[in-house]
């Protein structure tokens, strides 16, 4: 990143505008955002990785760091909390329930199997739901950390931009007072 703001502003360091560093110092010193170096540098190292389409780039991370476990527990999440499910499995219950009032019944009321199935079912269904949110909490932060880093440099950009337009403005007055 500071190679990049260094390229932006060779020109305008040979008019003695403000420099990379300068900038960094100044975001140092800014009491309400208070980096270190090696904060700094790792916001560089994540715009400079992220750059292009970001969005895809992370999805294409997280598709090679998840195992087919994972993937298997996002899709049983998915499908868990889905009016799909609560349908189906409503269905499922009023046919269990229909045909064990029936005379050739296997499980009479109160339906001691149809509740082991049923505590068996959520037993199982809870912690696959838990990894599922794990996973998303774990790319809830990555996205917030690209964001942070997009939002950081665009911060730098726009200083850069407001100290050359405040010497544009400087220069332009100068030239006023001498025109007149």
């Amino acid at each position: 990143m500071e190679k990049e703001i260094g390229n932006k502003t060779e020109g305008a360091q040979a008019a003695g505008d403000v420099t990379s560093e300068k900038l960094f110092h100044e975001l140092d010193n800014d009491p309400n955002f208070k980096l270190d170096n090696d904060q700094l540098e790792r916001i560089a190292s994540i715009v400079n990785a992220y750059k292009g389409n970001i969005k895809s780039h992370l999805i294409e991370q997280q598709e090679k760091k998840t195992s087919w476990a994972d993937r298997l527990a996002d899709d049983i999440a998915t499908f868990g909390g889905s009016w799909a499910f609560i349908l189906l499995f409503s269905l499922f219950l009023v046919i269990w329930m229909s045909i064990n009032l029936m005379s050739f019944a296997f499980d009479k009321p109160p339906f001691i199997l149809l509740n082991l199935i049923l505590s068996c079912i959520s037993a199982f269904q809870a912690p696959v739901i838990l990894m599922s949110q794990n996973r998303q909490a774990s790319k809830d932060k990555q996205e917030a950390i690209l964001d942070f880093a997009i939002n950081y440099h665009a911060e730098q950009e726009n200083m850069e931009i407001k100290v050359l337009l405040e010497r544009l403005d400087q220069r332009l007055k100068r030239i006023e007072q001498q025109g007149r």
